[in-house]
This record gives structure tokens, sequence and C-alpha cells, in this order.
């Protein structure tokens, strides 16, 4: 009678529970004026014309490697409820360095710090940061 249990419950577990290869982190937003002076050399032509960008944190800074990488991003939670807008999933490039980016976060030191346009889209423009899943494409 033990073991059936046993193994049901270990059943349930794998029916309900699911692996990813995303990375779980913070998220600010910032306005304008973007320039990439961290990556590209300042040329503005290489922001997406969706506004869908933004600049990476220190933790996948990566020696400038992180320019120009694309990132699956979605809000999972935040300090006030509501905040997340459930479902959305953006795709952002990485435009310039968090920390030497001219305009600056809401918050300081998130994995990343995403364009205005981008942070509305997934959630609620008044939260200063909030709580992300992150994985590269």
């Amino acid at each position: 009678m033990w073991k059936p249990s046993v193994s049901l419950f270990f059943y349930f577990i794998l029916l309900f529970t699911h692996s990813s290869d995303a990375d779980v982190g913070t998220a600010a937003q910032y306005g304008p004026p973007f320039l990439p002076t961290a990556c590209f050399g300042g040329d503005a032509s290489e922001f997406p014309s969706s506004n869908m960008f933004g600049s990476a944190g220190e933790g996948i800074w990566d020696n400038g490697a992180a320019c120009g990488r694309q990132y699956q991003v979605r809000c999972i939670s935040a300090a006030a409820p509501r905040t997340c807008i459930a479902g959305q999933t953006i795709q952002i490039k990485i435009v310039d360095r968090a920390q030497s980016s001219r305009s600056r976060a809401s918050s300081d030191a998130t994995s990343m710090v995403l364009s205005a346009t981008a942070f509305r889209a997934i959630a609620n423009s008044s939260a200063s940061f909030i709580n992300i899943e992150f994985q590269q494409v």
C-alpha cells in the first residue's frame, strides 16, 4: 500500500511541474534619452523600431557580450498586487549597459533595465521594479 501512494505522489509532482531554462531576476524601467553608449558606438539605428529594448545589468553584461542579445522576458511578481500583466511575454534586444546608460533606471542593481515601452507591455508602469523570468533566444 505504501509504494503505490508514493509513486502516485511523484506522478502528480511531475504532472504539475515543468523544467525551465529561464533565469529569474529583477527589471526596472527607464525613459529617454536612449543612446546606446556602451553598445554600437552610439548608433541609434541599432534600436528596434518596436522600442522593445533594454540595458544589461551587471549580472548579464558579460564584458559587453550582451550587446545585441535577444531575451524573452515576463513579469512574475512585484511588491504591489496585480502589477504584472498576466500571460504577457515580450522579446527585447540589449542595446546598452545599465550602469553606463544616460537615462537613470527606476531602480538600481537589476538584472536588466527595460525601455518604458517594454516595461509597460508586461507590468504596470507605476512600479519601480518587478521580478522577471528571462531567457536568451
